[in-house]
Order: structure tokens, then sequence, then C-alpha cells
């Protein structure tokens, strides 16, 4: 999600030390979140700067390369499973639980698709002339 605009965050700043206007009207005002609006102001209180914070760290997978090369070579053998088929074996084999978006994530990250092919009956012909 991108971050709010800093004129945005500058109108709420304004806006709420111009006068008496509580933080859910500001919420309601800028349509934000009213709880972007307490720690915009927390923000700023402490440290004077209301910029979108950067992230420095990015968080770590959830499974190891090891794990992850288990995870491909499950959804080859058993590519028509489902992802909580799928979450089922892979803790079989290495002792790890991960939830479906994570493990959605990781197929993603794999550049594994799930798709699954349906069947569907062909429609039947219709003849013009039924005499």
């Amino acid at each position: 999600m991108k971050a709010y605009s800093l004129d945005l965050r500058q109108k709420i700043i304004n806006t709420y030390f111009e006068g008496k206007t509580s933080q859910r009207q500001l919420a309601k005002r800028f349509q934000v979140a009213v709880s972007f609006v307490e720690k915009l102001l927390k923000q700023y209180r402490e440290s004077g700067s209301i910029a979108p914070k950067v992230r420095i760290q990015q968080t770590p997978t959830k499974l190891s390369e090891e794990q992850l090369n288990i995870l491909s070579s499950i959804v080859a053998i058993n590519n028509d499973a489902t992802l909580d088929e799928l979450r089922c074996l892979l803790e079989q084999q290495t002792g790890v639980l991960i939830g479906r978006s994570t493990l959605d994530r990781m197929l993603q990250k794999l550049n594994l698709k799930l798709k699954k092919k349906h069947y569907t009956l062909p429609k039947k012909k219709v003849n013009e002339f039924n005499y």
C-alpha cells in the first residue's frame, strides 16, 4: 500500500493544531483511518517529522531454500492438491506449518501456479430443424 502524501499529512496536522477538532472528526473529514491520524500525531510529537517511515529491513521468508525445494517437489507430485493439502504435506516432510496465505506467497516466489482445470460438459448441438 502506498503511503499517504506529505500534503495530506500536513493538512491533517495543521487542521488538528488549528482548533477543536477531534481525531475521529479528522479521520472522517480526510477519509483516512483513525489509527492513521493517531500514529501521525504521535510521530509528529516524538520526531517532529510527518514523512512516511522507510522500511529498513525486509521481513525474512518463512521457509529456507531447502524447504522451498521440498515444497516445489511436493507441488510437482501433487499438482492438483489444494493449499490446505499442500500445507499438511509440507508439515509432514519438514515439520513447519505455515498459513495458506504464506503458502500462496511461497508458491508465487517459486513461480508456481495452482490454477486447476475444471472439466465442463460440452454443450449439446441443437439441430436447427427439429421436426
